[in-house]
C-alpha cells in the first residue's frame, strides 16, 4: 500500500503481472482532491501507460485500470472491486498465467 497513488511507478504495476496478477485495480483518491496536489493525476497516466504495454505486447490493456474514489466511498469501491473481478474472470488468465500453466503441467507431466 502507497501513500499516494501517484508514488506507483509503471514497473510496480508490470511486477503484478509478472508475479501472476491477471489484473492490477488501481485505486486513489477523487481527482482534484490529492493530498500530494496532482498525484493521482500521475497516477492515471502512469496505468494509461502500462495499459498501452500491455496492449501492445498482447496481454490486453484492459487488465489494468484506475478508479478514483473519495475514503468514504466504501460501497462504491465494493462495487468497483466486484466489476473488476468479474471483468478478469471473464477475460480469463492472462497469457503469462496461460503459459506458466502449461509449462507446470509439462513439469509433471
Amino acid at each position: 500500500m502507497l501513500p499516494c497513488t501517484g508514488r506507483i511507478e509503471e514497473a510496480i504495476i508490470l511486477q503484478a503481472f509478472e508475479g501472476g496478477a491477471d489484473g492490477v485495480m488501481v485505486v486513489g483518491c477523487l481527482e482534484g482532491d490529492c493530498h500530494y496536489l496532482s498525484g493521482n493525476i500521475r497516477a492515471r497516466a502512469r496505468v494509461q501507460r502500462v495499459s498501452d504495454i500491455l496492449e501492445s505486447i498482447g496481454i490486453g490493456g484492459d487488465r489494468v485500470r484506475m478508479y478514483n474514489l473519495s475514503a468514504g466511498e466504501g460501497a462504491k469501491f465494493a462495487a468497483y472491486a466486484n466489476e473488476f473481478s468479474e471483468h478478469i474472470d471473464q477475460l480469463g488468465p492472462s497469457i503469462i498465467n496461460q503459459v506458466r500453466n502449461t509449462k507446470a503441467e509439462q513439469v509433471t507431466a
